[in-house]
């Protein structure tokens, strides 16, 4: 009796964990992701757990099994980024969609370079779909056209849906997941070809335009900038997803060895333009070997990569890179240590390249998480730096046209002192005769009295003088000055002693009008006339009545004599827009001058009030 109590109490402990089991597994799943309206776009990292099946065994009823014991675990913190390793990974995401409208969702795995990829979606009733795409498999099998992989089905509203994404590949194990309306895909997509359409345009162009340099100029520095912008810009043609859409959407043996083989050529070109840009040879000959040395290496890496496995090729490649790139970091700098200028500018272009490059190739291998920046900092990094590389090469071929036309002008140099030697006599009267014209232009244009300049060149200058102030709408003012009862001075005193007169009166007014930037000239006899620019009626007068006080404060001390000496001063002013020409200013002004004359002289008249 007891024995049968103790074999029922077993038998209703075993139905209740029978009952208890499912209820347990049920607990151990994660929380479903709700996806409400207005939010379109979901990145699952967040919300993902996952599990790393080192030996690729498991199949999908062994994931969602082990999902239900509770073996995932959330993606360490949120990232999604794992580097190079073997095996498959498995990420499980639970939603439950809330739109009343969308039915149809696609999931998005953001990095084209996966091997295989396949989603297993479960729905309430046990129905388990299957779909698979990667670059392993053709590219047709993608839900829709587009560099990454996706898979377009449906999530019923309020229905719980497991979703297991298994992802298996030889490349770095990147596994940015996304969920996204069919609307948000679309625009997403656009937006994405717009920046590579650009991107790529920025590349053809300067492909083009130094195409067209080298076709001119023969210059292997711009072959080799030519080689190193094509591979660049095929490597992330084929990182983008690009290549494997477009150009070998049927062949995963392309699509893996593309990579490797385009880093390769990438780098041999890369070294290869640094050697020549920075004339490593003459400059710097030990790390001209080792930039040799470099491309020998990537010669036989890019080769080897035809037959060694992806992941072993990649992994190597993607560290070359690092290595190639800071090689060359280190040798601009000992380049411009050593004081050649154009590789300042080559310094700072590659370094907006090795920014870009760095952060890639550390998201490669799971160092750095998979950003905007990060993501897309080798697309900005090497853009900017094959603009600043082209105009390097600008910049050096303008340097080396002008240490070509030094050493042309040294060696004409060292010509002409030949030729000078041979004729340094006949060279001497040049000089001489030179000399001779040059003080009989200066004597034609001054005064041999007063040392002022002669009414002729007066007249030239005085001339531009108006035409600069009507273009440039500023007044120009004349001054006439006579010296008063001069001929007094000569009948009295003799002309010897008038003429100390008139190179005193010179250096007085000139003293005065020292400071206004003025036009001085002797038009005859005892008359001076003087040109002043910027100056307005008013301005002209006030100087014209400060050389009339500066001659008479104090007299002229010749032969014992003290000459008491005054000046009349006629002014006129040419306003901007007026059409006065040299000559009716002059007789303007010397209508004035006579109305000062007529007025006692010694005092100031303008054109207004002699009018």
């Amino acid at each position: 009796m007891r024995i049968e109590r103790m074999l029922a109490w077993l038998a209703a402990l075993g139905l209740a964990l029978v009952v208890a089991l499912p209820c347990a597994a049920q607990s151990a799943l994660p929380p479903a992701i709700e996806l409400v309206p207005g939010h379109d776009d979901i990145q699952l990292s967040p919300y993902l757990t996952w599990r790393h099946d080192a030996g690729a065994v498991d199949d999908d009823a062994d994931a969602f099994r082990r999902v239900q014991a509770g073996e995932f675990a959330p993606l360490p913190g949120g990232q999604s980024e794992f580097g190079f390793r073997p095996g498959a990974f498995w990420f499980h995401a639970r939603v439950v969609n809330r739109h009343d409208i969308d039915s149809r969702w696609i999931l998005v795995q953001q990095y084209s370079l996966s091997d295989y990829i396949d989603l297993y979606a479960r729905y309430p009733d046990g129905r388990v779909l299957h779909m698979a795409s990667g670059d392993h498999r053709p590219f047709s099998e993608r839900s829709i056209r587009d560099r990454h992989p996706n898979f377009l089905f449906d999530l019923p509203p309020g229905q719980p849906v497991d979703l297991l994404v298994r992802v298996e590949s030889e490349s770095s194990m990147q596994v940015p997941l996304a969920l996204m309306t069919q609307t948000a895909f679309a625009e997403l997509a656009r937006d994405a070809q717009f920046a590579i359409g650009i991107y790529y345009g920025i590349l053809l162009a300067l492909f083009f335009y130094n195409l067209v340099l080298w076709l001119m100029l023969r210059d292997s520095s711009y072959f080799w900038y030519l080689f190193h912008l094509s591979a660049f810009g095929m490597v992330l043609f084929t990182l983008n997803g690009l290549g494997f859409e477009y150009l070998w959407p049927n062949s995963p043996w392309l699509a893996d060895k593309s990579v490797p083989l385009s880093i390769c050529l990438a780098l041999i070109g890369m070294q290869q333009f640094a050697r020549t840009f920075l004339e490593l040879k003459t400059r710097f000959p030990r790390g001209n070997l080792v930039s040799l040395g470099l491309i020998g290496f990537f010669l036989l890496l890019g080769v080897a990569s035809l037959w060694l496995p992806y992941h072993t090729s990649t992994p190597i490649a993607a560290r070359a890179v690092l290595v190639g790139v800071l090689w060359i970091a280190v040798a601009g700098i000992v380049v411009v240590r050593r004081g050649y200028v154009p590789a300042r500018l080559f310094m700072l272009a590659w370094s907006m390249f090795l920014l870009g490059t760095t952060m890639f190739t550390l998201i490669a291998f799971g160092v750095l998480p998979k950003t905007f920046y990060t993501e897309y900092g080798v697309q900005i990094g090497s853009a900017l730096e094959m603009l600043l590389l082209s105009v390097a090469l600008g910049n050096r071929y303008a340097s080396l046209r002008k240490e070509n036309e030094r050493i042309v002008g040294e060696a004409n140099q060292k010509l002409e002192r030949k030729v000078a030697q041979r004729t340094q006599e006949v060279r001497a009267a040049l000089v001489q005769l030179e000399e001779a014209h040059s003080r009989l232009r200066d004597s034609s244009r001054r005064d041999g009295l007063t040392g002022l300049y002669n009414r002729t060149y007066f007249h030239d200058a005085f001339e531009k003088m108006l035409v600069e102030g009507q273009q440039a709408r500023q007044p120009v003012s004349l001054l006439m000055i006579d010296l008063d009862h001069f001929k007094g001075i000569n009948d009295r005193y003799g002309h010897l002693i008038g003429d100390d007169c008139l190179r005193f009166a010179a250096q007085r007014i000139g003293k005065v009008l020292r400071a206004h930037d003025a036009l001085l000239a002797r038009f005859g006899g005892e008359e001076f006339v003087v040109g002043l620019s910027n100056h307005d009626l008013h301005d002209a007068v006030e100087v014209a009545e400060s050389l009339r006080r500066a001659l008479v404060e104090s007299p002229c001390s010749t032969q014992g004599h003290g000459i008491r000496i005054s000046a009349s001063v006629g002014v006129h002013t040419v306003a901007p827009g007026a059409v006065d020409d040299i000559d009716a200013a002059l007789e303007i002004a010397d209508r004035a001058l006579y109305a000062a004359k007529a007025n006692g002289r010694d005092c100031v008249k303008t054109s207004i009030t002699a009018a």
